[in-house]
């Protein structure tokens, strides 16, 4: 069964800083791409950050720059760096993969960006 489980979320004041980290389990973690999503209150779910299998990584322009994503093969831990945070950051964010031609998804993790 694959699992995707999102941490290290919480309440961070503008400019800070939070990594958050998914483990993934249930399928070869080395042949997956693995990407971020984030969804505000009352918007639409949207892409935020996307590493394939061999490590190569893209971003949509909002974060470009701030975030981060990379990968521990060794771990099967998929990590977002996220930095210089504002408001408009604010969001759940999810995990997600695509095997099996399915749509595997966290249950999120909760960023809040408030001073």
């Amino acid at each position: 069964q694959v699992r995707l489980v999102e941490s290290g979320g919480g309440l961070v004041q503008p400019g800070g800083s939070l990594r958050l980290s998914c483990v993934v389990s249930g399928i070869n973690f080395r042949i997956i791409a693995v990407d971020w999503h984030r969804q505000a209150q009352g918007k639409e779910r949207e892409l935020v950050a996307t590493i394939s299998s061999t490590g190569s990584t893209n971003y949509a322009e909002f974060v470009e720059g701030r975030f981060t994503i990379s990968r521990d093969y060794a771990r099967n831990v998929v990590f977002l760096q996220m930095n210089s945070l504002n408001p408009e950051d604010t969001a759940v964010y999810y995990c997600h993969t695509r095997a099996y031609g399915r749509d595997f998804w966290g249950k999120g993790s909760l960023v809040t960006v408030s001073s």
